[in-house]
């Protein structure tokens, strides 16, 4: 029964108000010289501290579909960041440039990671940010990129990443604080041949790590924009995407749940 009154009382306490709404806000920084611009997304109305997500967008660059999940993550009760990696309004116009602007990062993983941390600075400071608990997902380019805040030991929950590439030339060399989730196209062309190596390595450091599969899917199986067509190997797959993302919306539900009072 004490139990039971205490579970009530903090619910109560960590409820938002009846008339509590998404809050959104362009947000402009810096890293060391480079000016970004992300894109912050909370619900108000809440008496308590949020756990803190950091989303990191594709190799297109920051733009409406890192925005929009940062916003779905609002509505379940996180206070979320869309970082900027590439710069204030650079973003690429075909898969030509996109590659170019991401291979930039791919090559050069310090920096990679460095402008990742930049915009996890910026989370903190943002409302109702529980900085003791957060965590990040990311999307193809993102999600190599959450998995190089994990490998570097930064101070994570959990991260996620939706179909990213998962090789790395800075494997990590001790457990990492974040537990991981992989959430992976099975018929992806353009990843598959990283996932023994990344196996191999989660089980060397001993990581907390999960590696989900959805068959039939291939690369951006989130992103409506990639079309339908599998044969070019970067298709939306409508099942997989809400699969995912209940994974997604799970995995953190672990994690956070006596923090996010949902």
């Amino acid at each position: 029964m004490k139990n039971l009154l205490f579970a009530s009382l903090f619910a109560l306490a960590a409820a938002p108000a009846a008339n509590a709404r998404i809050q959104t806000k362009v947000v402009d920084y810096k890293d060391g010289d480079v000016v970004l611009q992300g894109y912050a997304a909370w619900e108000d109305g809440f008496r308590d501290s949020r756990p803190g997500i950091l989303v990191v967008h594709e190799w297109w660059g920051h733009g409406p579909y890192a925005r929009r999940r940062a916003e779905q993550l609002a509505k379940l009760g996180f206070t979320a960041f869309a970082v900027d990696m590439y710069g204030k309004g650079v973003y690429a116009k075909d898969h030509e440039e996109a590659g170019k602007l991401a291979g930039a990062f791919f090559a050069d993983r310090s920096l990679m990671r460095r402008r990742a941390l930049a915009g996890l600075e910026q989370l903190k400071k943002l409302p109702f940010v529980d900085q003791k608990n957060l965590g990040a997902i990311g999307y193809c380019f993102g999600g190599t990129t959450v998995l190089e805040l994990a490998r570097a030991g930064t101070d994570l929950k959990g991260v996620v990443s939706f179909h990213g590439n998962l090789a790395t030339p800075t494997p990590a060399t001790e457990k990492p604080k974040a537990a991981i989730l992989v959430l992976h196209g099975a018929d992806d062309g353009f990843t598959n041949p990283g996932v023994p190596g990344f196996l191999e390595e989660m089980r060397k450091v001993k990581a907390d790590w999960q590696f989900v599969q959805y068959g039939g899917a291939v690369h951006s199986f989130t992103v409506p924009e990639a079309g339908t067509d599998t044969a070019k190997g970067m298709a939306y797959n409508k099942e997989a995407d809400v699969r995912s993302w209940q994974a997604m919306h799970s995995f953190f539900d672990e994690l956070f749940s006596e923090k996010r009072g949902k």
